[in-house]
């Protein structure tokens, strides 16, 4: 595998070996040292050639090691099978200073022997965070390798969204830049596609499946369009979704008028959903209160185990996906794996963490440039605390590198605080010991790394 001439002034000594475009391990120790931190802050800030090379390397050590993106669509069809279960897998969306909030995640799996987790970033974070697929994959690969994490990464794009409004101006152009992400993120070793269409649900029209053809025949459209570019040995995990987030709750009448439509629209002969997003009470983000606090959630419970088992005795899916989640009580987290709910999405409460370790300087600053910048999505009755609260994930790709370089100190209290919560949430969704189920459906194919794909257009004002 060819590796750019960056590669060659690497921070590893004589631990690895580059010789002829080949990369070869010879003390993976050198792996989980602070040299490796050294290359993954070149492959996030370097130079564009710096940036190329690091990125490059951290992928063919990952190759050698082990260590590299894969689909989830063959546990997940397993468990549409009945031949796994009593677990949720969490998608966990990890948007600031990266690279050290994934190392507590890959510290967590291998005390935990979890396998069944996933790292994804959503089509508006991407925008608004400032971390391109290529950029994401490799800080992903990098904090396994520094942890000593070994096993398949299950990397995803979350939202591969389709904006309503641009659509309905002009339709092509829209589909046409999901296509667009999907290209890049797929070169880049996003292995797992959440396709969103569910915005074009038309609840004008009589009767469900009328109010579903278009998401039906959209979404069937993108999955066709994912396979015909996913890497050769690899079947890309693509979920569906039938119901907006934050609005009213999915049925099961609504889940098989989709599935009919968009098994219809696909045909035979392609490979389809693994899974299904539904909507059960939850909103992005949380409901913001005056003061700041998050809202109680009408969590229906009931609503997520119908609809998991529509999916999977009807279809062969995993199950249901909940989006929104991460502002949940505690306690709810355990009801997930009971439920059989096959993924949970969760987002928001990592980044709110962040914000209350970060020094009182910085998180000043970052609310003055959000005064300024983010002026225009106050709203007129938003108390400061629920106006920072909704605007401030905006300012992370502008204090990317300030996120990255909070002192020693502040970065060990996040990181034992993100331990603490990673390990609660492996353990009530039941993610703990489950590296035994991904090495026995999981197929790990070794891939090449692609550079030079074009960059999407961005549109950070999706859902994430």
């Amino acid at each position: 595998m060819a590796t750019g001439a960056a590669v060659e002034s690497h921070p590893f000594g004589d631990a690895i070996e580059v010789r002829d475009g080949q990369v070869r391990v010879r003390d993976e120790r050198a792996l989980a040292s602070e040299k490796m931190d050294r290359l993954a802050r070149q492959a996030v800030f370097g130079s564009d050639a710096e940036k190329d090379g690091a990125r490059r390397l951290v992928w063919e050590l990952g190759q050698a090691v082990g260590v590299r993106p894969a689909s989830i669509h063959e546990l997940y069809l397993a468990r549409g099978r009945g031949e796994i279960g009593g677990f949720t897998v969490p998608a966990m969306n990890i948007r600031a200073a990266t690279y050290d909030t994934a190392r507590a995640i890959f510290r967590t799996a291998k005390k935990l022997d979890a396998g069944a987790f996933i790292l994804e970033i959503a089509r508006s974070e991407i925008a608004y965070t400032d971390q391109r697929p290529a950029e994401y994959v490799a800080v992903m690969l990098a904090a396994a390798m520094r942890e000593g994490f070994r096993g398949p990464l299950f990397i995803q794009g979350d939202h591969f969204q389709i904006n309503a409004k641009k659509y309905a101006a002009d339709p092509d152009p829209e589909v046409e830049a999901v296509r667009a992400i999907a290209r890049e993120a797929i070169a880049a070793g996003f292995y797992n596609i959440d396709i969103d269409t569910s915005t074009l649900v038309d609840l004008s029209k009589e009767g469900l499946a009328a109010q579903q053809r278009v998401n039906c025949e959209r979404s069937a459209e993108l999955t066709k369009y994912v396979r015909s570019i996913e890497p050769k040995g690899i079947t890309i995990s693509i979920g569906g979704e039938i119901g907006e987030v934050g609005t009213e709750n999915s049925t099961e009448p609504e889940l098989r008028a989709f599935m009919d439509g968009y098994n219809a629209a696909l045909g035979s002969g392609t490979a389809g959903l693994s899974k299904i997003s539904v909507q059960s009470g939850t909103s992005h983000g949380g409901v913001v209160l005056a003061d700041g606090k998050i809202a109680d959630v009408k969590l229906d419970l009931d609503t997520l185990q119908r609809l998991s088992k529509v999916a999977r005795d009807e279809y062969g899916l995993a199950g249901a996906v909940q989006h929104g989640a991460s502002t949940l009580p505690d306690g709810a987290f355990n009801n997930f794996p009971r439920t059989e709910t096959a993924e949970i999405h969760l987002a928001t409460n990592f980044q709110n963490m962040m914000y209350d370790h970060l020094p009182q300087q910085l998180r000043d600053e970052i609310y003055r440039w959000l005064d300024v910048n983010a002026k225009d999505e106050r709203k007129p009755k938003d108390t400061d605390e629920q106006f920072y609260y909704k605007s401030r994930k905006k300012a992370i790709g502008p204090f990317k590198r300030q996120l990255w370089d909070v002192p020693a100190d502040v970065k060990d209290r996040l990181a034992r605080a993100y331990d603490e919560k990673f390990e609660f949430l492996f353990r009530q969704l039941g993610v703990a010991d489950t590296r035994k189920h991904v090495e026995r459906f999981v197929t790990s194919v070794a891939t090449g790394h692609t550079s030079g794909v074009a960059a999407a257009p961005d549109d950070a004002d999706l859902s994430d």
